[in-house]
Formats: structure tokens, sequence, C-alpha cells
């Protein structure tokens, strides 16, 4: 597995938005960008789906485990998957530091989200 490297991460942290497009049931063509917000927590790269495991996205997501995002203007090749429940308290934490006041903070860190959380890395 790849990993991102500094100034990748430093992106995505600094960019309020990262698109998520999962690949498609063919596994070959990429599905509609999803603007989602991301967040760096020790070195890797963590997205919820607001609207819980119910989301489209995060099913495509995790069925097909692989993709692409787009942050800043670039797209980078990646995988998904579904994220241990051991970096909820830091994931909580990194929205509270990126979104520092933002009403949708409070909804990301509610139970539906937060079991939607997925780990992105490069491949």
């Amino acid at each position: 597995m790849s990993s991102w490297s500094q100034a990748e991460l430093r992106s995505i942290a600094e960019n309020p938005d990262l698109f998520v497009s999962p690949f498609r049931e063919d596994g070959i063509t990429y599905g509609t960008p999803t603007q989602t917000w991301a967040l760096v927590v020790d070195g890797d790269v963590y997205v919820r789906a607001a609207n819980g495991q119910q989301s489209k996205w995060y099913q495509a997501a995790v069925s097909q485990k692989a993709g692409r995002v787009r942050v800043d203007g670039k797209f980078y090749e990646v995988t998904f998957e579904p994220a241990d429940s051991d970096v909820d308290t830091a994931v909580d934490a990194a929205y509270d530091e990126k979104y520092p006041g933002s009403p949708a903070v409070p909804i990301m860190r509610g139970d539906g989200p937060k079991s939607a959380t997925v780990r992105i890395s490069p491949r």
C-alpha cells in the first residue's frame, strides 16, 4: 500500500473539500464525484458519509474498494476501506479543529456518519 506524501497531506488538510468517485459496479467507470470533508489523522486520510451507511457513495466505496478523489484540482487513484472504530475519537477531534463552529460538525460526529468512516489511501 502506498502512502500520501507530506505535500499531498498538507493539500488535503488545507482544503475544505475532497470529492470522492468510487468505481461503479463495472470496476472501471468512476462514479459521480461526491463532495466530502476529508481529515488527516496521524498521516492517514478519512472521510465520513453524512447519510451514514445508506449513502450511495459509501456503499460503492466499500464494495468496489477503489476509485479516485479530487482535491485542489488534482486527481488521485485511491483505495477505500472502512475505518476501525479506534480512530473515532481522533476523527471527531479533527472535525472540530478543521471546521470550527460549523453546524454540520455535530452531524458528522453522530452515530450514522461515524459508522460510515472511510480510510482513503493512494494506490
